[in-house]
């Protein structure tokens, strides 16, 4: 691993363990150069994915774009930093082992969307505005709407049951 600092080609390792939902290994770094520490996450990634944007181009995936999108859409919830990276992993686990190598921003963005819908509706919203294009206030009215349906079902059982 190379020094974030000095650009030193080799670093110690000093400490390592799994992160506290095992799907990292976090490890502690000190280049013997400049003496700086600092650390490194370790990840299984099961297949390379490239991402297929709506104007045909392709990218490689970045879970960090991913975890940016969703973080920004939770800002200032009551959602934690390590929820939203248990929300990406899952994700990422999710089109690692669903698709052959390309995936879909919309397949992508469907996905966060379902994942948000069921954590924090403010965050849902917040990203249905970009991913959806949200254009005028009655585009979120008719999003709100629809959002209030599939809401209601549930409230509406729950007082019955309380009968």
């Amino acid at each position: 691993m190379k020094c974030p600092f000095c650009g030193f080609d080799d670093t110690i390792v000093k400490d390592s363990r799994n992160s506290d939902d095992n799907t990292s290994v976090r490890r502690r770094r000190e280049c013997p150069e400049c003496g700086s520490r600092f650390t490194t996450f370790e990840r299984v990634q099961l297949r390379e994915l490239t991402v297929v944007k709506k104007n045909g181009e392709k990218t490689p995936f970045d879970r960090e774009k991913l975890y940016r999108s969703i973080a920004l859409a939770l800002r200032k919830r009551p959602i934690s930093p390590e929820r939203i990276d248990k929300v990406v992993t899952s994700l990422v686990r999710k089109f690692e082992s669903s698709y052959e190598g390309e995936i879909s921003t919309s397949d992508i963005g469907q996905a966060v969307m379902d994942s948000l819908s069921r954590l924090d509706h403010v965050g849902y919203i917040r990203f249905a505005s970009v991913y959806k294009d949200f254009r005028e206030v009655k585009d979120f009215e008719d999003f709100v709407k629809t959002l209030d349906e599939l809401v209601k079902p549930a409230t509406d059982d729950k007082e019955t049951n309380n009968d």
